[in-house]
């Protein structure tokens, strides 16, 4: 069975998913826009995509859909998307946290009821999952999937047979949903976005013409064109209609807010504007901070790619150490490659990053990374420049110590596996054979989204917004 890189690497994180939607007024298919959003949501999830869409005009309730394992590029065909006719769809890449990546996992899911249909995509996870699917299950509901999108989708449509309109019905599951998510609804007329009262998971929305898009970053937005309007608000409804435009229901609205602080250290995209917050600023203020908290006497300052460049930029900047372009990635590293026969972790880091030995041989090296899981792939990185002549590794994360599990779609793993959780800074330190060691302070996390305080941070604090579940079950069915 051919593996995937990331079955090599296990110290690199992963989110969950990424969604898009768009509603064409004028009728125009949506299918190749829905294509270049999730392409740009590419990062967000690499195991599956999938596009539903459906034409206002046409039968009402007939939903057309694509969905495949692997890359956007290597699931669609200009044939697959030119058989994709309507004007209003959804789209979905996928990271599995909890659920099998199997294909009848795949979103966005397609629910057929005695009200018509349903395509729903979602970017999260519910701690209250088991619970609300115990209560269906009880009440003769039959699951599909492994996923708790199949959860909420089940009880949108049970809402609908006693409200006015789905986004009523929208309304009235998600106050029976804890935890993450941000949801994009297709209904036979209306687009519908939806994010939980935290605000875990991005979700905005942006205008092209007269087509009106919701997506999870705004760089999908620049992938196909489309102005930004604005982020939707944590715990706001927005439909989206031919007939009424953008109308917004913030009723679940709360004070509390936990949006991701991840999202802005690695996660999203370096040229996403999260929340009225740029991504790459964050990643900047982090190197600063970084520099002034943890300084050290070196000669160039080195990023790991793709999300540790600009935070080195940062911490050269502050610090007045060149600035270095010390490794050589390699962007064709698919979803899979043929298993090496021996130094398999090893094989696999060299595949897809190369040191530029021109650029470290004989020197002080500051090496700014965004995080360190387990600590697998940070050693592996160390031990290369320590091969190419560098004569010292000086690592700095731009995030501090991971010490608990995330259960809001990020798939930070139980304390047993981090590497912080049982060691102190000095000891892991060592372990990566490097000089020294230094993490972002935690006290200093809301600089990095300009003074907002409403940030989760629970991966690093042990301060969860919600309780988590009593039984972690993330993972449990993946592969």
């Amino acid at each position: 069975m051919s593996k995937t890189v990331n079955d090599f690497i296990s110290d690199e994180l992963h989110e969950e998913c990424g969604v898009f939607g768009v509603y064409d007024f004028d009728g125009n298919d949506v299918a190749s826009s829905i294509y270049y959003g999730l392409f740009s949501l590419q990062h967000r999830g690499q195991e599956s995509c999938g596009i539903a869409v459906s034409d206002t005009t046409g039968p009402k309730g007939r939903v057309r859909s694509c969905k495949g394992m692997g890359l956007v590029n290597e699931v669609y065909t200009p044939e697959s998307l030119e058989s994709l006719h309507g004007d209003i769809g959804v789209g979905h890449v996928r990271y599995s946290t909890a659920g099998a990546s199997v294909e009848a996992n795949i979103q966005p899911l397609v629910l057929n009821y005695v009200k018509g249909t349903l395509a729903l995509a979602h970017n999260g996870n519910l701690v209250n999952a088991l619970e609300l699917k115990e209560e269906l299950e009880y009440t003769g509901a039959i699951f599909q999937t492994t996923i708790d999108t199949e959860v909420i989708a089940y009880h949108i449509a049970r809402e609908r047979l006693n409200t006015p309109s789905v986004e009523k019905a929208v309304c009235n599951a998600m106050k029976k949903l804890s935890g993450a998510f941000s949801l994009i609804v297709m209904s036979p007329r209306k687009l519908i976005g939806a994010r939980d009262p935290f605000g875990f998971k991005p979700l905005c929305i942006g205008k092209r013409d007269n087509a009106y898009i919701l997506a999870s970053e705004s760089c999908a937005l620049d992938a196909v064109g489309a102005e930004f309007i604005r982020d939707v608000e944590p715990g706001e409804i927005v439909t989206i209609s031919k007939e009424n435009g953008i109308e917004s229901d913030k009723t679940l609205c709360q004070p509390k807010k936990a949006k991701c602080i991840f999202e802005y250290i690695y996660f999203a995209r370096l040229d996403s504007h999260i929340d009225g917050v740029s991504v790459y600023n964050s990643r900047i203020m982090a190197g600063k901070i970084l520099a002034q908290t943890h300084p050290v006497d070196a000669d160039i300052v080195v990023g790991v790619p793709d999300s540790g460049n600009a935070a080195a930029l940062g911490f050269a900047q502050e610090s007045g150490i060149d600035f270095g372009m010390a490794f050589v990635k390699n962007s064709y590293v698919g979803r899979t490659f043929i298993k090496p026969k021996q130094s398999v972790r090893e094989s696999a880091v060299k595949i897809k990053l190369n040191v530029l030995k021109d650029v470290v041989q004989g020197k002080r090296v500051v090496m700014i990374d965004d995080s360190i899981v387990r600590g697998t792939t940070s050693g592996r990185i160390v031990k290369m420049l320590k091969a190419a002549g560098a004569t010292e590794v000086h690592v700095r994360i731009s995030s501090p110590p991971f010490l608990h599990p995330c259960y809001f779609g990020t798939d930070v793993p139980s304390c047993d596996q981090l590497i912080a959780h049982n060691n102190s800074v000095e000891k892991i330190c060592e372990l990566l054979g490097a000089d020294s060691l230094g993490y972002l302070d935690g006290d200093r996390l809301s600089e990095l989204v300009e003074g907002d305080t409403g940030y989760c941070d629970a991966c690093f604090s042990g301060n969860y917004p919600i309780d988590p579940p009593e039984d972690d079950i993330r993972g449990e069915y993946d592969k």
